[in-house]
């Protein structure tokens, strides 16, 4: 027999303010999508205003609570003013997923300071601001829950692309620094290293062939990840049933670095 009350208690969200960056499709849509299925009011984050309304509409059209926050995370006084915004409405904001991201697949010497620049603003720098600005309000309520986005390219890594696996290692061991610094204030921190998923980011590689073969020969499941195979790893973070988890990097990737 299945225990509703249980589950409910366990892994729902009710009453808490959740914060997506990079919200409006792909991987951050799918989480925001399971995170209003918990029960948790979710405010989406994007830095094109009707990609992020779209995405609200869809949230808010299937009975859930959202909200659109348009800013750019790279942006230092946008991004700070944005989740002070967030906080003064709400009064509060319980959980942070810092999902923002850009790519730039080429060889290293080939990278310009401009490119490089890039990623690090959006991944590691867009998230400084945004945690940097939320974390007083998860200190003064005792309480946060902050998922970060890394890889499996921050362990394992394909040509082509060391910018991103550097700026995803630095977000794990953002995730680790954080998980310390703040524990005994009744926040932990932990991140989600995904493998390859299918989402718009990685359109060019689902139409290499060449690329297709290797995931079926190399990923031990056989196939792609789905965007919505993500939701459930966070709101196991971030409800009652991860309250023991901290400072961990949750790999989810169908196997990929287990294989030898």
């Amino acid at each position: 027999m299945i225990d509703a009350e249980y589950l409910r208690r366990t892994f729902g969200l009710e009453g808490r303010v959740a914060l997506v960056t990079g919200a409006a499709r792909g991987l951050g849509f799918a989480i925001s999508e399971a995170l209003a299925k918990a029960g948790a009011h979710v405010v989406i984050n994007d830095v094109g205003a009707q990609a992020a309304d779209e995405a609200v509409a869809a949230l808010r059209d299937q009975g859930f609570s959202a909200e659109p926050a348009v800013f750019s995370v790279s942006d230092e006084a946008v991004a700070d003013a944005g989740v002070k915004a967030i906080i003064a409405k709400h009064g509060r904001l319980d959980i942070v997923v810092s999902n923002a991201g850009n790519q730039n697949r080429k060889p290293f010497h080939d990278y310009t300071r401009d490119e490089w620049d890039s990623l690090f603003d959006v991944h590691i720098n867009g998230a400084f601001h945004v945690l940097r600005a939320a974390l007083p309000s998860m200190q003064k309520n005792g309480f946060g829950r902050i998922v970060m986005m890394s890889s499996v390219a921050s362990r394992a890594s394909r040509g082509a692309i060391s910018l991103y696996a550097t700026v995803k290692g630095g977000l794990a061991s953002m995730a680790r620094a954080l998980a310390v610094e703040y524990a005994g204030q009744g926040i932990t921190v932990n991140a989600l290293a995904p493998g390859f998923m299918q989402t718009e980011f990685t359109t060019a590689l689902q139409s290499n062939e060449e690329f297709q073969d290797y995931i079926k020969r190399d990923v031990p499941l056989g196939r792609w990840g789905k965007a919505e195979e993500l939701g459930p790893a966070v709101i196991y973070l971030t409800s009652q049933a991860g309250d023991f988890v901290n400072g961990e990097v949750l790999t989810i990737d169908g196997g990929l670095l287990a294989k030898f």
